[in-house]
C-alpha cells in the first residue's frame, strides 16, 4: 500500500486529487492538509511514502516544507505547480524533491506519477525539464561548474550518469551498455552514493552542471567528452 499526503491550500484541488488517488486499490491518502507546516507534521507523524506539495501555500510554503520533509523523513516529495508563475524548480529539486507536476495534469498521469515516485524513480513534466536545463546552463555560465566531482566515478559510472542525464530508464541504459538491469541498478546506486545525490533527478542536474552533457550537443560528442 502506498501512503500519500496531499498538501494544497485550495480545498477543491486537494480533495479532488485525494479522491482520484483513493480510487486506486493500492493507494491510501493518510492526510489532506492546507499548508506546509501541516505537511511537515503529517510526514513525521504518519510516515507517508509520497507527499504531494503545492509550491505556494500560506505560512510555510512548499519549498521550505520540501526541504524539511526530504531532510527529516524518508518520504518522496512531488511538487504541484502552475509552473509559469513559479521560480522554485531548481531549488526544490536540490532540496530533494523527486519531481514536479503541473496542476492541470490528467487523472491517469497523476496516478502514474505517484507510482513512479514511490518506486524510487523521478519525474518531471517536459516543460519543467526544459526550465531545469536552462537554469543549469545559466549556473554554468556564471562559473558554477564542478567537473571535478566526476573524478570519483569509474568510466562505466560516468557512462551511466551520462545516460541518466539523457533521461534513459534502467532498461534502456542496460541495452545501451549491454549489461543486465541489475548491473545498471548497482551503477546507479554507486553514482548517487559517490556524488551525494538523493535520486535520479539530482543525477540529471549533476550531468548538466558538471558539463558531462552540453544542451544541444550530439550524444556522441557528450560521450566522447566523458
Amino acid at each position: 500500500m502506498i501512503r500519500i499526503v496531499v498538501a494544497d491550500d485550495q480545498e477543491l484541488v486537494r480533495s479532488g486529487f485525494a479522491m482520484i488517488l483513493e480510487a486506486q486499490a493500492d493507494f491510501d491518502v493518510v492526510a489532506e492538509v492546507g499548508d506546509g507546516g501541516a505537511a511537515v507534521a503529517a510526514a513525521h507523524d504518519l510516515s507517508p511514502d509520497v507527499v504531494l506539495l503545492d509550491v505556494r501555500m500560506p505560512g510555510m510554503d512548499g519549498l521550505r516544507a520540501a526541504r524539511r520533509i526530504c531532510a527529516e523523513t524518508t518520504a518522496k516529495v512531488v511538487m504541484l505547480t502552475t509552473f509559469d508563475q513559479d521560480d522554485y524548480v531548481y531549488d526544490a529539486l536540490y532540496a530533494g524533491a523527486s519531481g514536479f507536476l503541473l496542476k492541470d495534469l490528467r487523472r491517469d498521469d497523476l496516478v502514474h506519477a505517484v507510482r513512479v515516485v514511490a518506486s524510487g524513480e523521478a519525474l518531471l513534466a517536459p516543460t519543467v525539464t526544459q526550465r531545469l536545463i536552462a537554469d543549469v546552463v545559466r549556473q554554468r555560465a556564471a562559473g558554477v561548474v564542478t567537473p571535478h566531482r566526476l573524478d570519483a566515478l569509474t568510466a562505466r559510472e560516468r557512462e551511466t550518469l551520462l545516460l541518466l542525464g539523457r533521461g534513459l530508464s534502467n532498461a534502456e541504459i542496460a541495452a545501451a551498455l549491454v549489461v543486465s538491469e541489475h548491473t545498471v541498478k548497482t551503477h546507479v546506486s554507486s553514482v548517487l552514493g559517490k556524488l551525494g545525490l538523493r535520486d535520479r533527478i539530482q543525477a540529471v542536474i549533476a550531468a548538466y552542471e558538471t558539463g558531462l552533457i552540453v544542451p544541444g550537443s550530439a550524444a556522441s560528442d557528450s560521450a566522447a567528452d566523458s
